[in-house]
């Protein structure tokens, strides 16, 4: 039996809500709870992921680890192209190093790097 169930995810930002808005953007979940510290975005069937706000925030540094990312998201997307242009209109940054040819490594507004794979 487990100990615990439904764990979340939680990311530390400088700005949770505008966080909550663009991975709610980029995996069409909804934003359910947003105050100055804090914000959830949930998919239908449950899965959430939580975004915290930390004062002095600063970035990890990727691929180097002068300030380690400490975890980072993979999402499966159909196609690369199109998923690309897709998180760079939510406000992503493409990362220059990509060291792979079946994902590609983009940063979120809080420079959180996280990847759209093909699998």
């Amino acid at each position: 039996m487990a100990i615990a169930r439904f764990p979340n995810v939680v990311i530390d930002c400088p700005e949770p809500g505008a966080l909550a808005e663009f991975y709610a953007g980029l995996l069409d979940w909804k934003v359910e709870e947003s105050s100055a510290d804090w914000a959830e975005i949930r998919a239908d069937y449950g899965q959430c992921i939580a975004f915290q706000g930390v004062r002095d925030y600063t970035a990890p540094e990727w691929p180097g680890q002068e300030v380690p990312q400490q975890m980072h998201l993979d999402v499966v997307v159909d196609d690369l192209d199109a998923a690309e242009q897709a998180v760079l209109g939510l406000g992503a940054t493409k990362h220059s190093h990509q060291p792979g040819t079946s994902f590609r490594v983009f940063l979120d507004p809080a420079g959180h790097p996280f990847c759209l794979c093909l699998s």
